[in-house]
């Protein structure tokens, strides 16, 4: 099994998260995670770099939130990624432009990201139904500006319901071409699921999509599905050009050998992350980023210099180290339970054993 702790060194100096002014990046930035302390530092530089003492699942999560200081987007996304973490569904946004050329049109709690280019539409993601794409994607685009007979595509990040839910109503309706990665495809022809997508177009690895001037970069980031796909892509925003990304699954998958292929994917495509320039954060899961608010926010103030989904690229890339942080302490947290798990079952034999009147061994042993 892959050591879990080899994947986390401590940052360098030069990409320790920073404070930001308040009058530069407003309430929802205001202390962004704090650098990790001299002490602290020192602690788990030795647990890490395999001294006597071995980090634990704890060690993970602290770094976590040391990293994340107070920055709303990275505690949201701690929350997220903690075991039992139960969805929320809040109420709707209206449809929103977030940049010159990209809406969001949300459920909530799931949202699919329309890409608005010279050429016509590529939606990422088509929320949980048929339903959901003809009553909340097709009025929220229209009542943006926008029209969604030119969707073009519809790119599944993943193979569950409430991303591929309204994929076939938008090819039927619209002639859409359906794109997802041939794994997942083959998931959704195996399981069978309600609105399952007609398989149409298979996405390869760093598959470059152009329509009209705008191309999308898909990179496979498996982990949360054997075949999830996460998009990098260019947006504007009052004349600027900006790079953005989404990664397309948050929720840790059960078994211990699929979170390690998700850590592997976060730390990839960090790396393809820094080497673009991302300096824009999204989520198809908007409570998992702060995602929700900072909409709001944007539509308070929609001619605003200062949008809140650029975060900057050092920020983007505290994103994932927080992201891998966490999944690194699921991991551990795994392993502590099933030796947890056989202590007690040795303990409990151990007593059966030696006890001449059989009992139970209580929950506290």
């Amino acid at each position: 099994m892959t050591d879990p702790t080899a994947d986390m060194p401590l940052p360098a100096p030069s990409e320790s998260p920073r404070h930001k002014s308040l009058t530069r990046r407003r309430f929802w930035q205001v202390g962004a995670a704090v650098a990790v302390s001299a002490g602290t530092a020192s602690l788990l530089h030795g647990q890490f770099a395999g001294a006597a003492t071995a980090a634990t699942s704890q060690d993970y999560f602290d770094r976590a939130a040391e990293l994340a200081g107070d920055n709303p987007i990275l505690t949201n996304l701690i929350t997220a990624l903690t075991s039992g973490f139960t969805v929320p569904h809040p109420t709707a946004p209206d449809p929103l432009k977030i940049f010159d050329d990209v809406a969001v049109l949300s459920v909530g709690w799931v949202s699919a990201t329309a890409i608005l280019t010279s050429g016509g539409i590529i939606l990422i993601d088509s929320l949980t139904s048929p339903g959901d794409a003809q009553n909340t994607i097709v009025p929220g685009l229209q009542a943006l500006g926008a029209d969604p007979s030119t969707i073009k595509y519809v790119v599944v990040t993943h193979a569950h319901g409430d991303h591929f839910g309204g994929a076939q109503y938008l090819a039927d309706t619209y002639g859409a071409r359906v794109m997802m990665s041939p794994t997942d495809w083959t998931t959704l022809a195996t399981s069978k699921p309600a609105n399952a997508p007609t398989r149409d177009l298979d996405i390869s690895d760093g598959q470059q999509l152009t329509l009209g001037t705008t191309t999308v970069t898909l990179h496979y980031t498996p982990g949360h599905t054997p075949g999830t796909v996460s998009p990098i892509f260019p947006v504007h925003w009052q004349g600027t050009t900006h790079t953005a990304m989404l990664w397309g699954g948050t929720n840790p998958p059960t078994a211990t050998t699929d979170k390690q292929t998700y850590l592997s994917s976060a730390k990839i495509f960090g790396s393809l992350m820094k080497r673009a320039g991302v300096d824009v954060e999204l989520s198809n899961h908007p409570f998992c980023d702060y995602g929700l608010e900072r909409m709001q926010e944007l539509s308070g103030t929609p001619d605003t210099a200062d949008n809140p989904f650029v975060v900057g690229a050092s920020d983007t890339r505290l994103f994932m180290q927080v992201m891998r942080a966490m999944v690194n302490g699921r991991i551990l947290q795994d392993q502590e339970s099933t030796d947890s798990a056989a202590a007690g079952t040795a303990t409990t034999r151990a007593v059966t054993l030696a006890a001449t009147v059989p009992r139970t061994v209580g929950c506290g042993c």
